[in-house]
């Protein structure tokens, strides 16, 4: 029987770049789905503050070279891997100078949230699905961490829906505390576009603030994670409202829920429960 193939997208993981407790799940859930007989790929941006030569990052000419619209621009795209042998796990990272070769990851020095975090987002995420794609790799389940991650439901849902690398593919999405303080600004709806979406495809993402970032992405997402107790209250408004199925999972070791809610939503397992 084949594998169940679940990509990770998140904007931090451990050791690279360690900003919230999201770092620590998604250095270690990876790990214990692999060992577990898991297929597994790993996606982050290749902030600048992540060393390349502490962490041995090589660029991986096969996947980079393609160029990434963002608000009608083209921007290169470059592919970085790198390794963490004591857990056997390779994470591939998404690099672009304008957007990623920066000392600080989300705000400046004085603490102001960099304008173009909205074009950064959109880069990432659709560079994220165009790596997957390159990859030649149809993951079963997609799992987002992270804010920056937010636009990965709607895309697979609506531009790449008819795409074989993505047609089956089931998207999970953990809750996380994480709220940044800033919007995406008024227009990130409207550059968040692409391919065939319209403006309906979008709307849920309102003025890309906090709330609406989630919003948006639990519209167009099969299954929430609540990962942790300290989930703010207006996320979980928004959980209820959104009528999808939510889950606790308890961060252990074994990560045993997280197995069980791959196999609920992978699309075999969905597939054999309809067909029931």
């Amino acid at each position: 029987m084949a594998k169940t193939k679940i990509l990770f997208v998140t904007h931090e993981m451990s050791p690279f770049l360690e900003l919230s407790k999201i770092s620590e799940i998604t250095r270690q859930l990876p790990q214990a789905m692999q060992e577990k007989g898991y297929e597994i790929r790993i996606l982050m941006p290749r902030f600048g503050n992540i060393n390349e030569r502490r962490n041995r990052l090589h660029e991986v000419i096969r996947l980079s070279g393609m160029n990434i619209v963002v608000d009608n621009n083209d921007n290169p795209l470059i592919i970085k891997v790198a390794s963490i042998p004591a857990a056997r796990m390779q994470v591939y990272f998404l690099d672009n100078e304008e957007y990623f070769q920066r000392k600080h990851v989300f705000c400046d020095e004085c603490g102001k949230f960099f304008e173009d975090n909205n074009e950064r987002t959109v880069f990432f995420c659709k560079g994220a699905l165009e790596t997957v794609k390159k990859l030649g790799w149809s993951p079963d389940v997609v799992h987002c961490h992270g804010w920056m991650s937010a636009l990965v439901p709607a895309y697979i849902k609506t531009a790449y829906k008819d795409d074989p690398t993505f047609k089956d593919a089931k998207v999970i999405y953990s809750l996380y505390k994480e709220d940044f303080g800033a919007s995406l600004g008024a227009n990130f709806a409207e550059i968040a576009r692409t391919g065939n979406m319209t403006a309906d495809d979008v709307a849920a993402y309102g003025a890309g603030d906090y709330a609406d970032l989630y919003q948006g992405a639990l519209a167009y997402s099969d299954a929430v994670v609540l990962a942790g107790n300290d989930v703010d209250e207006q996320l979980l408004n928004i959980v209820k409202k959104s009528d999808i199925p939510a889950f606790e999972v308890e961060n252990n070791a074994e990560f045993e829920n997280y197995c069980n809610l791959y196999e609920q939503f992978s699309s075999v397992e969905l597939e054999t429960e309809l067909e029931a």
